[in-house]
């Protein structure tokens, strides 16, 4: 059985056939999807959905998209919500500096606050970064002190940089770009990350891999980016299904 490490099914996408994707997960090889916030309101939204479906859980957090919004109530919110058990992680955080919809300077305070909440909560992290590469793995080696662990979700590096995330106690996870007809870097980071330290996710609804790529993404469609992924590695796809699965347990503490 697979998990999709990353998912957005709070999104308004999904409005039409939420329930009916999520209670056919089983019978389509899903175990369980991570569902992730990007705000306080999809923060909370991935909770109750947690709370809902026994093969959901949520990670809450502010996305540097919404950076500006975050104000040190914010922090005291999610440290309330992290209560729940059902609660797997802080993200996703990180840096945006492709689109800077929030200004550089509160972007950075505010993923600098949210790794030490995750620390003080001793949750993992879910990384976004995009052309901030060096920054966002320069502040994370910052804060690693022995209690930072994490996954860099949908890796868009290099090889080399995904060594030296490894060597900080980070996971790598790949998704829909992997199977695109362009993606040299990601296969080349799929076929040197170790399988002990990978996983995968759809983001959906978004980066729908092919062969359903321009279509809304969907928890299912991880079968494809699990296919690829096992091809490229050389291994079979029930080799890659249950490291990627033992994998995203251990990281975010699911028994």
């Amino acid at each position: 059985m697979l998990i999709d490490s990353h998912a957005h099914l709070d999104d308004s996408r999904f409005q039409e056939d939420r329930e009916y994707l999520i209670n056919s997960l089983n019978k389509n090889g899903i175990e369980l999807v991570i569902n992730i916030g990007a705000d306080l309101q999809t923060s909370i939204n991935s909770v109750e959905l947690a709370n809902k479906y026994e093969n959901i859980y949520a990670v809450i957090g502010v996305h540097p998209h919404s950076a500006r919004e975050v104000t040190e109530e914010t922090l005291k919110q999610l440290k309330n919500m992290s209560k729940n058990n059902k609660v797997v992680a802080i993200g996703e955080i990180g840096l945006d500096f492709y689109y800077d919809n929030s200004p550089r300077d509160i972007q950075r305070k505010w993923f600098k606050e949210q790794l030490k909440l995750a620390k003080e909560l001793n949750l993992p992290v879910v990384i976004h970064s995009r052309d901030a590469a060096q920054e966002t793995f320069d502040t994370i080696k910052e804060a690693q002190d022995g209690k930072l662990r994490g996954v860099l979700h949908c890796y868009s590096s290099s090889v080399e940089m995904a060594i030296e995330y490894i060597k900080l106690g980070f996971y790598i996870s790949l998704g829909g770009p992997v199977t695109f007809k362009n993606a040299r870097v990601a296969r080349e980071v799929a076929k040197e990350v170790p399988l002990d330290r990978l996983l995968i996710e759809t983001d959906c609804p978004y980066l729908t891999p092919e062969p359903y790529r321009g279509k809304r993404n969907e928890p299912m469609y991880v079968k494809y980016v699990a296919e690829k992924i096992a091809e490229i590695k050389g291994i079979t796809f029930e080799e890659l299904s249950k490291a990627t699965n033992r994998n995203t347990k251990e990281l975010f503490g699911i028994k």
